[in-house]
């Protein structure tokens, strides 16, 4: 894909949503942290479902450390891996009030070193929260990128450098909610929706879907 594509590309989705947003719900960058962290192998909805309860009972760092392990499991137990997801979000918690005032750092380095809290994490929250051109690489933001041709990369990290390098600076910000939302709901992984897609003249793939002839 060359840049006039690149360009042409995000131009259309910035059209169809010029203001994309991430679908975990938060009102703070604490919430976001932890929705974020909670969203590991666990779908979106299913971490709105957990933090609707939780978030009205502890929605700062020092009151999840109050409730502990044993506190928090019981909301966020319908979540994959709620046990190892409770002890991080427990201890990270800690480190929050302890190294940190309370508040959510904006800087990589410290975000990174609380427990649970690997570079895609990081990503969203220093772009989500703090509005930083980072870009989280999930699983749709890899799949499509390299399906299209954008950035192609056999690594998560090799992928997140491209996108960085190759998207065009004045859509870099939201990039990553249209990628994702592109992701989920058209260039989706089994069959992807190429009939339906924005930018299906752009894309590099070779074997586009087609809408069944109906008699």
């Amino acid at each position: 894909m060359n840049p006039a594509k690149r360009e042409e590309m995000f131009k259309r989705f910035r059209q169809s949503n010029p203001h994309p947003e991430t679908e975990l719900l938060f009102d703070s960058p604490f919430e976001l942290l932890i929705a974020v962290m909670l969203s590991a192998q666990a779908t979106d909805v299913s971490v709105n479902k957990a933090t609707r309860k939780l978030y009205p009972v502890a929605n700062t760092p020092a009151a999840i450390v109050d409730l502990g392990v044993a506190g928090i499991t019981p909301y966020i137990r319908t979540i994959g891996l709620y046990n190892t997801k409770a002890k991080n979000v427990v201890e990270a918690c800690r480190m929050l009030c302890e190294l940190h005032g309370g508040e959510v750092p904006a800087e990589r380095e410290a975000l990174e070193a609380l427990p649970g809290v690997g570079r895609k994490t990081a990503n969203v929250v220093l772009n989500t929260a703090f509005r930083e051109p980072a870009m989280a690489v999930d699983t749709h933001i890899f799949r499509v990128s390299n399906r299209t041709g954008l950035a192609p990369g056999k690594t998560v990290l090799a992928v997140e450098k491209k996108l960085l390098r190759f998207v065009p600076p004045d859509y870099l910000l939201d990039a990553h909610h249209w990628l994702i939302l592109h992701g989920r709901y058209v260039c989706v992984a089994r069959t992807p929706k190429c009939p339906d897609c924005l930018v299906n003249d752009l894309c590099d793939y070779k074997r586009k879907t087609i809408k069944p002839k109906h008699p």
